[in-house]
């Protein structure tokens, strides 16, 4: 989504939000986050204006003091930026993938079922298709990127459990990259 992001290009405008899209955008994030309560009023203060560029492909990007904190498509989740995950790192269901995946993650590329189901890779059970998830590197503390799964944990589990009778089935996207170490919404500082 940000891989080739330029502030110039992309964003056509940024502007204050009324208050009643203020408190819509904090409660949905507050909702979705709920481990993200205690630091909500430090990441987007009840008496500061909120800031929102909208950017092209249907993207808003919630600002706070112009670094960017949050961002959604369409009228999909808000998911936080990295720098904020690096800053609060368990707000988001985290999954961890093997240090062969690694290279790919941070060039962009979507993550593979294998990436997660061999030994160095590891997820939770039970998160539904659809859930914005934190992606791990193998042995390394902070997130590498933010992504949505394709498919529920469930099914990636139970694709690996029976590899005899199901061994097809544990290939093709598990998690459609987002956002990533080193894309452009990581390297911009500072929106106006």
């Amino acid at each position: 989504m940000f891989k080739r992001f330029s502030v110039d290009e992309h964003v056509s405008t940024s502007s204050k939000v009324k208050s009643s899209q203020q408190r819509s955008v904090r409660s949905k994030v507050v909702e979705q986050y709920p481990d993200l309560e205690p630091y909500a009023e430090m990441l987007m203060p009840k008496k500061a204006p909120m800031v929102v560029a909208k950017c092209h492909n249907h993207i808003q990007i919630v600002l706070h003091e112009g670094e960017p904190v949050f961002f959604n498509q369409r009228d999909g989740p808000f998911m936080p930026t990295l720098k904020l995950l690096h800053k609060v790192p368990h707000v988001m269901k985290q999954v961890r993938a093997d240090k062969g995946a690694i290279p790919f993650v941070l060039s962009g590329a979507n993550v593979m079922c294998p990436g997660l189901t061999s030994a160095g890779g590891d997820m939770p059970e039970s998160l539904e298709a659809g859930t914005p998830v934190a992606i791990m590197a193998e042995g390394k503390e902070h997130a590498m990127a933010i992504g949505i799964l394709t498919m529920s944990t469930d099914d990636m589990y139970e694709f690996n459990r029976n590899s005899k009778s199901c061994r097809n089935k544990n290939k093709g996207v598990a998690i459609e990259m987002v956002h990533f170490l080193g894309d452009d919404l990581w390297t911009c500082a500072h929106i106006d």
